[in-house]
């Protein structure tokens, strides 16, 4: 049992400050309060506390390739079967890219990540060797699987299913690549599949403009449209929403993930992010291919943070901001497959506690946070 005492805490899900002490025993948060002191006293002496970060959408895999390709278009970069990611992983030794993740996933640790929601290629070994990478490593992976028989003008619906059914005895759910690759018979599938063993089923959505046209073109429905009317759990980008997306969008019950970065890096577009928190959407954030971006989440966030005011002319709420790294986890669907906690009696302990820079807490997580500033990451894998 241990005390982390005199920290200012971002607390449950709405990350309301509070001076106050927070006691862990056996991994949980068992109180909060300011006279809360039991156990072993750590006095952090006014740091920042806030719930160590969730990078909503990764592709780890490309770990083996770090800024491999730069400059070339989305579909050259990541489209399957032959962009570069594909053919680097197509290529690679197992020990290899087991190393490469590892040193990624270390990476993550070190600046406050305690979960990943990864789209791993490889079908069931890609799984596999995921998880067997990061089994003694603490940080958990949301491993979202898919198999090369998704994909085609004419699949064998028979081998997806059959592919879809199999991944899901690993992995906590399916993720195709997105809308241009697979059919919306595939779609049906996977959704299905998912939904009766309640696992995550998601999908890259509206990533680049070209995509919503050709979507529109061929199906008189745009990327976003389809992927709400199919069920997705989670829908990954919607960088170039079109006609009445994002209202779709805030009447479905479906988790949504932005990559501002990524698309930067991708030159996709900018994804409208002040107008989805004005419309009540909650999204999750992440990093993307890390053969385009470091998985780390404050570059992340203060980027977001600079590239909206800037693009939109209007500031951006940096509590709203970090909840999307933090807390919107326990906001959205998603919440019941991927269990992250917030600081709150009664949850586990998975919390970072930074020094503190300025007078916003917010922003000193945001604008003035780097890793070489985190004093603790507490996790149940990492003792105090």
């Amino acid at each position: 049992m241990f005390t982390i005492a005199n920290g200012i805490i971002l607390k449950g899900l709405d990350l309301t400050l509070k001076k106050e002490n927070i006691v862990v025993d056996d991994g949980k948060i068992v109180e909060i309060g300011k006279d809360s002191r039991e156990g072993k006293i750590i006095d952090v002496d006014g740091a920042v506390v806030c719930p160590s970060f969730i990078n909503a959408h990764m592709h780890i895999g490309d770990s083996i390739i770090k800024d491999e390709g730069y400059s070339l278009s989305l579909s050259e970069m990541v489209k399957p079967p032959n962009g570069v990611k594909h053919k680097a992983l197509d290529n690679v030794d197992d020990e290899v890219l087991m190393s490469a993740m590892m040193d990624t996933m270390w990476e993550m640790v070190q600046n406050g990540i305690t979960h990943f929601i990864d789209y791993r290629e490889g079908g069931i070994d890609g799984v596999k060797l995921l998880k067997k990478a990061s089994a003694e490593i603490p940080i958990k992976p949301i491993i979202l699987g898919r198999d090369d028989s998704f994909y085609g003008v004419d699949p064998d619906l028979k081998k997806v299913k059959k592919a879809v059914r199999k991944l899901l005895r690993i992995a906590d759910g399916i993720a195709p690549s997105g809308f241009g690759e697979v059919t919306d018979d595939v779609a049906r599938i996977i959704v299905d599949e998912c939904n009766k063993q309640d696992k995550i089923s998601s999908i890259h959505v509206a990533e680049s403009e070209s995509n919503q046209l050709e979507s529109f073109d061929k199906f008189d429905k745009t990327e976003i449209a389809r992927g709400v009317e199919s069920d997705f759990n989670q829908l990954v980008h919607l960088t170039n929403p079109k006609f009445n997306d994002l209202d779709l969008v805030s009447k479905s019950n479906q988790n949504v993930v932005v990559c501002p970065r990524a698309n930067a890096t991708l030159n996709v577009g900018v994804v409208p992010l002040n107008k989805m928190l004005d419309m009540g959407i909650k999204p999750l954030i992440g990093t993307d291919n890390v053969m385009l971006n470091s998985p780390n989440m404050f570059r992340e966030l203060e980027f977001s943070l600079k590239l909206m005011s800037v693009y939109y002319k209007d500031y951006l709420n940096p509590k709203q901001l970090l909840q999307m790294a933090t807390t919107n986890v326990c906001c959205n669907k998603i919440n019941n497959l991927v269990k992250k906690s917030t600081i709150s009696v009664g949850e586990s302990a998975e919390f970072i506690v930074s020094n503190s820079f300025s007078i916003n807490p917010y922003l000193n997580m945001i604008n003035r946070c780097e890793s070489k500033n985190i004093l603790y990451i507490i996790n149940k894998k990492i003792n105090i």
